[in-house]
């Protein structure tokens, strides 16, 4: 027996009746209607990205295409909701769903993301609260920036290619990572963390013109001044963290050393005596 089914039939049993009596269906027969995508959430991610698609008339849907590409591991939990993979090989553009009845197209595009990479940063050491300007591809779309692990304070994309971050307080020397849909991106060298230097000796203490003082302390990495007593050091080499070996210049007088970073200022407790 053939039978077709009337229009504004409802999903339920089957049932054939005839002189001697009726016989009913032991499972409903599940009346199809026409799918329709009302959202995709998100609309902006990878290969692998976990995609809702939310609608009506999923019942029995048999494809779900991200821009004609198939995903073979879609999961119907309802006839309003679609959980489905972007698969690879896919590329931007409309989500549909088809069902024996008929196909739903996507009211917006799947944006396809690229993973992120990152080819350069600048400064690359500075203080917490210091701003770094991150440099690559495929920015859009990032939702975290660490240094060494620790989220930025803040960050801003500025476009595709640029990042600009806030360090955070607590952050520690390490690369540089940041995510978007599309995966995360790791800088090939690390940013390096300044702190405020402090000097605690000077050997020797005293000493003419053009000779070479020593000066022994912390956070000396990225020192950018030594003077005395307010005038610069004719040249400095920064042997550590913890060295410095400065050359007293002309015009310098007896007085107390500094040594100078994007962090801060340290400045010795005794004075360094120029010689006549």
């Amino acid at each position: 027996m053939k039978a077709v089914v009337a229009p504004g039939t409802p999903t339920g049993a089957i049932r054939v009746i005839n002189t001697a009596g009726s016989a009913t269906s032991g499972t409903n027969f599940a009346v199809l209607t026409s799918p329709v995508i009302t959202t995709i959430n998100p609309t902006l991610g990878g290969t692998g990205t976990a995609v809702v698609i939310n609608g009506s008339g999923f019942s029995g849907t048999t494809t779900v295409n991200f821009n004609g590409v198939a995903d073979p591991t879609f999961i119907v939990d309802s006839a309003l909701k679609i959980r489905a993979t972007a698969p690879v090989g896919a590329t931007t553009g409309k989500i549909t769903v088809t069902n024996p009845v008929a196909t739903a197209t996507s009211p917006t595009d799947f944006v396809i993301s690229a993973p992120p990479t990152i080819s350069s940063f600048t400064p690359i050491a500075g203080p917490v609260g210091g701003v770094v300007t991150i440099t690559g591809t495929n920015f859009t779309g990032t939702n975290r920036v660490s240094f060494g692990y620790v989220d930025a304070m803040s960050f801003t994309v500025v476009s595709d290619s640029e990042i600009r971050a806030t360090v955070a307080n607590g952050t520690p020397t390490g690369a540089i990572r940041l995510t978007t849909p599309g995966g995360t991106a790791t800088s090939a060298t690390g940013f390096t963390i300044l702190v405020a230097p402090t000097v605690s000796t000077l050997n020797p203490s005293s000493g003419r013109v053009g000779s070479s003082v020593t000066v022994t302390g912390s956070g000396f990495t990225g020192t950018t001044a030594v003077q005395f007593n307010g005038v610069a050091a004719s040249s400095f080499v920064i042997d550590s963290a913890t060295r410095i070996r400065a050359i007293v210049s002309p015009g310098a007088t007896p007085g107390p050393v500094t040594v100078m970073n994007a962090a801060g200022t340290g400045t010795s407790l005794t004075s360094f005596q120029v010689i006549p």
